[in-house]
């Protein structure tokens, strides 16, 4: 089977986890600040707080922004369940904005249009690693005085106008995520990035218990928070990937040049991002055209053994939000997007061999419909 996504691991990485397993600090030693130092670095941003998760790190971002029960904060459909998941945690509404047709993203032009006097943020995703249009929407935010947090668990790599996303140059905080699809892995972990000194010291603060020390050098809880520390194990194998983070970028975009090579005269709807712009193609997701039934070719193509997945279902047509306040709500771009959307096989370790069988199966499919 050829998997829609899988980690790239190799010996130097299993040599920098074993470094730290003999070392005298497992967590909570030196090598977590050293990965933060080096992915502010890398992405341009002055502060960087390493967490569990992706989702940990949205959690701590939306919580350091200060958003709370009755704020609305819009964001798109076309997301993992996390990005929303979180917010509803902390008892604020998602509003969702339709999509754009040609890359997937959150409409920058549509967003103004849901703006209420309860909107605090704009939290757009920047999906399969194409970034949004950013700066449309950092204008929005500054006309409109709301906070602008970029979920960039996809994007670790990609470039918006010759600003590297998580630089926070229209933002005032950005989430990567480090899950084993992702453009780095460290198993799981997360990270926030922010230019902001009071925004880095409350994520500091709620990643670790809500406890600091008083002017008496003692442990004190001050604030409810969590217990999101990354290990020192994990950031070991993150700084190891970072050193491979432009090779594993540009492998990725060699595959989608060969998708777009063998797919264009075929009956499917090909992602399309702005030229100036470099994705980090986190996945590659096709949108099928009729005659084709998009859940038969998919069937088809796992009997080829090739892994496809969706990415994704609309967040509000989710059973949970459905129950919740979601259940009549359709935006038009996405519904048409979710119906016809398949994840092809997508990561840097894919051959050229395997792109030309996926790519020939889909047209082998199409000669039959």
């Amino acid at each position: 089977m050829i998997p829609y996504s899988r980690q790239s691991i190799d010996k130097k990485d299993i040599e920098a986890v074993v470094k730290v397993l003999r070392s005298d600090f497992v967590t909570q030693g030196p090598v977590v600040p050293e990965f933060e130092r080096a992915l502010a670095g890398f992405c341009g941003a002055k502060y960087a707080v390493a967490t569990t998760s992706g989702t940990s790190a949205l959690h701590l971002a939306y919580m350091a922004a200060g958003l709370g029960e009755g704020d609305e904060v819009i964001t798109t459909p076309n997301t993992f369940v996390a990005t929303a998941n979180m917010l509803m945690v902390l008892r604020a509404k998602p509003v969702f904005c339709d999509i754009r047709e040609d890359n997937f993203n959150i409409d920058e032009k549509k967003i103004e249009k849901f703006v209420t006097k309860k909107t605090k943020a704009i939290v757009p995703v920047h999906f399969a690693g194409h970034p949004c249009e950013m700066g449309t929407i950092s204008k929005i935010a500054r006309k409109r005085g709301l906070l602008v947090i970029e979920d960039a668990c996809h994007a670790l790599g990609a470039v918006y106008k010759k600003s590297k996303i998580g630089s926070c140059r229209y933002s005032d905080m950005a989430v990567f995520s480090f899950h084993p699809v992702k453009s780095i892995t460290t198993g799981e972990g997360g990270v926030v990035l922010t230019n902001s000194k009071e925004h880095y010291d409350r994520l500091v603060h709620l990643r670790n218990h809500g406890v600091e020390k008083d002017d008496k050098g003692k442990n004190v809880m001050t604030v409810l928070g969590f217990n999101y520390r990354m290990t020192d194990i994990q950031a070991a194998l993150g700084l190891s990937q970072l050193e491979k983070l432009g090779a594993f970028i540009k492998a990725r975009n060699r595959v989608a040049e060969w998708y777009k090579e063998e797919l264009k005269d075929a009956p499917v709807i090909l992602p399309n991002y702005p030229k100036n712009d470099y994705s980090s193609w986190h996945i590659y997701v096709i949108r099928v055209r009729n005659p084709i039934n998009r859940d038969e070719l998919v069937f088809f193509m796992k009997k080829k053994g090739i892994g496809v997945n969706f990415h994704y279902p609309a967040l509000y047509a989710h059973p949970y939000y459905r129950r919740n306040g979601y259940k009549n709500i359709h935006l038009d771009n996405e519904e048409r997007y979710q119906d016809s959307c398949i994840t092809l096989p997508c990561y840097p370790g894919l051959k050229k061999s395997e792109v030309k069988y996926i790519t020939d199966t889909i047209k082998k499919y199409a000669e039959y419909v």
